[in-house]
């Protein structure tokens, strides 16, 4: 069983020392880290080569040739992919490497059995930073993809039927689940009152993000936050009222998957308000504009309303005015009309945002040399 000492160094500063003892086989090893953590990584790590020496039946050395960990096929698999990983997908990646690195990351990837695959699930499940079903089976489904290709791509011994195995046990087990449906819509009172939120701000610090109009734009384009501080200029077409959307989010290809879409009533009104200069039309960043509406939720007291909600506002909208699945597949860029399916059976029917005071307000709102002006006619 391996220890871990704390040592006092000259300089004041403190070191650990992992050591392992197996006095039936004659054998002692030791190391010297900075960190605790650290230090019981690498001691886990050490027990399970010495055990698998034991049960092998091979003499135990300390002087161990290098084995890849899961660690090591993460960085190849971020590096090396042609295909540029989402976001989502790296930081996921990362935080396994980081965060979780003797229950899994550190561990050689020939001893990682279903059973490893299985116990760090669980540790996921407990963990109070993730205790979501759905979040832990997107963790495993991203782990998945390196299981997948690590043997054939790098000659690395990952067992991907052992991955498989997992996820179906994990499954059975209640560790992942996929995500329910969300089916929250926001209120036209909700709505407006994020609407002279965030215009109240902008007259009195024209400099921060046009909120009122970015939410505007979502609701009625129904576009993904990270779609809108895409678009450009050059790929807006108001006379067919449409705009190209780059590298749209497709489960199989996301990059290059430009799509075309429409565009509802009265985004092209949204769109002139905003000052022509530079290369986007909306020129913001991603994280700004997610921490300034959870922000004005927050203080508006508006609960469980997510910015992508808009969305699902926009294309229960359209759906309500009465476009077929193919027409609405048109706005919101879907390219299985299976997706759409449940907003098939909508039983509301017209446009509950017609009229909308709102409309007419950001028609007259403009722009000009960082200040809010009333637009002449």
């Amino acid at each position: 069983m391996a220890t871990i000492a704390e040592r006092k160094r000259k300089d004041g500063t403190v070191s650990y020392v992992a050591q392992i003892i197996k006095r039936a086989h004659n054998f002692h090893d030791s190391k010297t880290f900075d960190s605790r953590r650290v230090a019981e990584a690498w001691a886990a790590k050490r027990e399970k080569e010495i055990q698998a020496d034991i049960e092998a039946g091979r003499p135990i050395t300390k002087q161990k040739i290098k084995t890849k960990t899961l660690g090591d096929a993460i960085d190849l698999y971020i590096n090396e992919s042609m295909n540029p990983i989402g976001k989502t997908k790296t930081q996921v990646l990362r935080t396994i490497q980081k965060e979780y690195g003797p229950e899994i990351a550190d561990v050689r990837c020939d001893l990682i059995t279903s059973k490893t695959i299985i116990e760090f699930a669980k540790t996921l499940h407990d963990r109070d930073c993730i205790t979501s079903a759905s979040t832990v089976l997107n963790y495993m489904s991203h782990l998945s993809s390196i299981f997948a290709i690590a043997r054939p791509a790098w000659n690395m011994p990952l067992d991907e039927k052992a991955m498989k195995e997992a996820m179906t046990i994990c499954k059975k087990m209640g560790y992942t689940k996929k995500s329910k449906s969300r089916t929250r819509r926001p209120s036209i009172e909700e709505i407006n009152s994020l609407m002279q939120y965030f215009l109240d701000k902008r007259i009195t610090r024209p400099n921060v993000n046009p909120m009122h109009k970015i939410i505007a734009f979502a609701l009625f384009s129904t576009r993904r936050q990270e779609e809108i501080t895409r678009l450009q200029w050059s790929d807006y077409d108001p006379k067919h009222k449409r705009i190209l959307i780059r590298d749209m989010k497709h489960p199989g290809e996301k990059i290059g998957n430009d799509v075309f879409v429409d565009l509802p009533d009265p985004c092209c009104d949204i769109i002139e308000t905003m000052p022509k200069t530079g290369t986007y039309i909306f020129p913001y960043g991603v994280d700004a504009i997610s921490a300034a509406f959870t922000r004005g939720c927050k203080f508006l007291e508006i609960k469980d309303l997510h910015f992508h909600d808009l969305r699902h506002e926009g294309i229960s909208r359209v759906m309500e005015m009465g476009y077929t699945i193919p027409q609405a597949a048109k706005v919101s860029g879907h390219k299985s009309w299976q997706s759409l399916q449940r907003y098939s059976h909508i039983d509301k029917s017209g446009d509950k945002w017609e009229n909308w005071e709102w409309i007419e307000k950001l028609k007259n709102l403009n722009l000009d040399n960082k200040k809010i002006t009333k637009r002449t006619s």
